[in-house]
């Protein structure tokens, strides 16, 4: 209890210290108690100051980057939610710089032979120093003997003791959230310990290479008979929880546009590859790469997109895959009556809803942008102004499609600094129209009506025994003994409890202390 006590004073000083405070103030204008709280804190120590010129959301990402792992990530989780910072400030926090000193390169060979074992220690001949620092690992550069060959590779190291120092923090700011939420009540409507849980369990699976190695494992089966597009190979021998070994990107960035034109590469072709092969990824494998910048992509010598760092991917169940391929397609016909129909087929607006009224709030969104030139056309402003709309109908936003929508935003970023003449509805089309007319073949038809009898055959012999457990359900449930709330809130509802514990635990040794003051003086 006090250990945490003890962090969030740290950090309250840190966050004052730093500049950060005062620039949430200039946005969110704080109550003066907050305010008295962090300028109390700081007495003692020199604040930062920064560059009054620069908007508020640069500063704040200024100030975010100095103060370490934990606010990086913060800042990161942050931007993904414009829901609950704004629109603008969840642009500015976008770019906030993820990079750390490097931790040396001794340190890194102990955690490797303390992974991998000696034995295995033993295959690996070289070791560079760190090519790449950030927040949570560093990459080095590495030869190995694999398989009787020699292979160069990239491996990945987690900094020695972040998941330690990150979990401390989050504590601390947990215990912070809880404090304001319960003080200030328009406080309650940012959800602010919802916030910093859903961070803890995102970074802690991060923190885990062994997730990052399965995802570039998983999207390199899935793409690897795609023409243009090359995920590296994993090493699994040498990958665990700390370390992460991948095939070494032989290649040139894509953000190096003049060096990638001397080596005969089309720029329009790569654009137009970049767009199909992450809209493949969406909607025919329900399963892409969630973080496709520049910094994440290269080009090899035969102009294959070689992406890396997959640690934020995204996944779409069918019926999302579907609901995306035939909305983005409606809007490339400028059928709204058609778009309209099918978020109503699948159960995402309201059935007592106008459906003629959401088809015309559609056309509010599609006309204008049909009216735009080609290079001003774009597939993810388009899902965004969609979300809005939806909003209005009550319409709940899933997760997994602002992950989508906020991927092609920036995809469709970096084919347009390739090639800005890239005509995004023209690439897209092909790709939308192959995918639709696979999934409304006759063969899909009968693979489905195969998949689904024969799963209700195999449940038959439990139907009795499943009736018996439903009807137990259906009981529990009218004597009010079931809650049948999601299970994925169970673990914030425990943390909740804890933050009250710790609460009631601070209040009964205040007042301990008052009556013992009383009792000895």
């Amino acid at each position: 209890m006090f250990r945490r006590i003890f962090q969030l004073i740290k950090i309250a000083r840190k966050l004052s210290t730093s500049g950060a405070i005062d620039t949430i103030h200039q946005i969110y204008n704080l109550p003066l108690m907050i305010n008295l709280f962090f300028n109390l804190i700081s007495i003692g120590s020199q604040k930062k100051i920064l560059n009054n010129q620069k908007q508020p959301g640069e500063k704040l990402c200024i100030a975010l980057e100095g103060m370490g792992t934990t606010f990086i990530k913060l800042g990161q989780f942050l931007a993904t939610r414009p829901d609950i910072i704004g629109e603008e400030l969840a642009k500015n926090l976008e770019k906030l710089q993820d990079r750390l000193p490097a931790f040396d390169t001794n340190e890194a060979k102990k955690i490797i032979r303390k992974e991998v074992g000696d034995n295995q220690y033993k295959n690996i001949l070289e070791l560079s120093e760190p090519i790449a620092a950030a927040s949570i690992a560093q990459v080095h550069i590495a030869k190995i003997k694999y398989a009787n060959e020699n292979k160069e590779v990239a491996i990945k190291i987690l900094r020695p003791n972040i998941e330690k120092l990150f979990n401390e923090e989050l504590d601390a700011l947990m215990l912070f959230a809880y404090v304001v939420e319960n003080l200030f009540s328009k406080a309650k409507r940012l959800k602010l310990v919802e916030v910093v849980h859903l961070l803890r369990e995102i970074t802690n699976i991060e923190m885990d290479l062994r997730f990052e190695a399965a995802a570039a494992n998983e999207l390199y089966e899935n793409t690897k008979n795609d023409k243009g597009f090359n995920v590296p190979e994993i090493y699994w021998n040498y990958t665990t929880k700390k370390i992460l070994t991948l095939d070494k990107v032989d290649g040139i960035s894509i953000r190096e546009h003049e060096k990638l034109k001397d080596l005969g590469i089309d720029l329009k072709i790569l654009a137009e590859n970049l767009i199909q092969h992450f809209l493949k990824q969406a909607v025919r494998d329900g399963f892409f790469h969630g973080d496709m910048h520049q910094g994440n992509l290269f080009v090899d010598n035969q102009g294959n997109i070689v992406p890396v760092d997959f640690g934020i991917m995204g996944r779409l169940d069918k019926n999302n895959r579907k609901f995306l391929a035939e909305i983005l397609y409606g809007f490339i016909q400028r059928d709204y009556v058609k778009v309209a129909e099918v978020h109503f087929k699948a159960g995402l607006v309201p059935q007592d809803a106008s459906k003629e009224e959401f088809a015309q709030a559609l056309r509010s969104v599609g006309e204008p942008i049909f009216g735009q030139s080609i290079k001003d056309i774009s597939g993810g402003n388009l899902l965004a102004q969609l979300f809005e709309i939806t909003e209005k109908f009550n319409m709940p936003t899933q997760t997994p499609l602002l992950i989508l929508q906020k991927t092609m935003v920036v995809v469709e970023g970096v084919a347009r600094k390739l090639y800005p003449e890239t005509n995004i509805w023209e690439v897209s089309r092909p790709v939308l129209e192959d995918w639709l007319k696979n999934i409304k073949s006759p063969k899909s038809t009968l693979d489905t009506a195969i998949n689904t009898s024969a799963e209700i055959i195999k449940r038959i012999p439990d139907f009795p025994d499943l009736m018996d457990k439903a009807n137990y359900a259906l009981q529990l449930m009218a004597e009010g003994k079931l809650n049948i709330g999601p299970i994925s809130s169970k673990n914030l509802e425990i943390e909740q409890m804890k933050l009250k514990n710790l609460r009631n635990n601070l209040i009964i040794g205040f007042f301990g202390i008052v009556i013992l003051s009383l009792l000895v003086f």
